[in-house]
């Protein structure tokens, strides 16, 4: 858990150095925003940040933190236990295909923190890749849809029939608010 925290700071300071590197880089261009989300048969919420494109306005970072819940048996109950996961992804600028419909494609990595009620690990580092489309309603506010495919290695060890969660297929809805 030390080194996911560790890494994640590394991350962020090197997103905070790339950013200052470039001198036509404004804070214009933050996106914040909340989103809805089902990794294979997990649900989850989650909050997410688009920085302001760097490297001569080709690059754009992603920022995910998300909450999930699992559903599985356990002491022959069925129930729900929650686990989170953290995502850093890049991409090309959105692609506006109308004033009001832009597109693009994100890939990055995935780190998941498991409950240690179904999962032994303390840690998993995984990647994913998805396509968006954003819906612009007003310049400063979009709602988007994101589908793509997640890839980690998590199992249930701790549970009989040791089944994989947080793999396969993902989608994404939610709204994002541009600053």
């Amino acid at each position: 858990m030390k080194n996911i925290g560790i890494s994640f700071l590394l991350i962020l300071f090197s997103i905070n150095y790339l950013v200052a590197q470039d001198s036509s880089n404004k804070l214009k261009g933050l996106d914040v925003g909340f989103q809805l989300n089902q990794f294979q048969q997990d649900f989850g919420i989650g909050l997410n940040v688009a920085f302001p494109a760097i490297i001569k306005d080709r690059l754009v970072i992603h920022l995910r933190g998300n909450w999930m819940w699992n559903q599985h048996v356990y002491k022959n109950e069925s129930t729900w236990s929650d686990y989170a996961n953290l995502m850093l992804g890049l991409s090309s600028p959105k692609a506006m295909i109308s004033k009001q419909i832009g597109l693009y494609g994100e890939g990055g990595v995935i780190a998941i923190l498991p409950n240690q009620r179904f999962s032994s690990e303390d840690a998993l580092i995984g990647g994913y890749g998805l396509f968006g489309f954003e819906f612009f309603f007003d310049p400063s506010f979009n709602y988007f849809i994101e589908l793509g495919g997640v890839g980690t290695s998590a199992t249930e060890d701790k549970l009989p029939g040791k089944e994989i969660y947080s793999n396969g297929f993902m989608t994404t809805v939610g709204f994002r608010i541009c600053l």
